[in-house]
């Protein structure tokens, strides 16, 4: 069972190849576009989940490319910017299925593997108040193309005690 997660949130990526792991994934992570046609051929992955807005473009792009490359992949977009326009241009271009962010592991998990495959959560806790806070500012933060000033304006908090959130590690959990 071998998973590719092209995402460019490094951190995000890796901590959801960590949980796949824990459900019997092979997993593999890309963070640079330019590198995803490449691991696609050489990882040859059972499973990718596509994140649509990569750092330089939309995921959307490279499903056409990813299926012709892996034909018989179960291919999953993610995505934080949902919309009813963007999941049937997904469903059309060819990827499987289509999630919202936040999704938990578990959903995940059944919309690769199948609906009707049981699937084990043990590990799956609920995040903590940190945490979330941490992962909405950076998805704010990466909105706004990485403008402070403006995602302290978009969280009604001072640009100040945005940078000193922001220059703290992310919690762990």
């Amino acid at each position: 069972m071998k998973l590719l997660i092209i995402e460019d949130d490094i951190a995000f990526s890796n901590t959801l190849a960590r949980r796949m792991a824990k459900m019997g994934f092979d997993c593999q992570c890309v963070n640079v576009e330019s590198e995803i046609i490449d691991t696609c051929l050489q990882f040859a992955p059972n499973f990718v989940l596509l994140d649509m807005k990569l750092e330089h473009g939309s995921g959307l792009h490279y499903i056409a490319k990813i299926r012709e490359t892996l034909p018989e992949c179960k291919l999953v977009l993610l995505t934080g910017f949902a919309s009813i326009a963007t999941a049937v241009e997904a469903i059309k271009l060819g990827a499987d299925d289509y999630l919202t962010k936040p999704a938990d592991t578990k959903l995940i998990a059944k919309k690769l593997l199948g609906e009707n495959v049981e699937v084990q959560s043990c590990f799956e806790s609920t995040m903590s108040p940190e945490r979330l806070e941490w992962e909405h500012i950076q998805q704010t933060l990466q909105a706004n193309g990485g403008n402070v000033s403006e995602t302290a304006r978009q969280l009604n908090m001072h640009r100040r005690t945005l940078q000193r959130k922001l220059q703290k590690r992310p919690v762990t959990k």
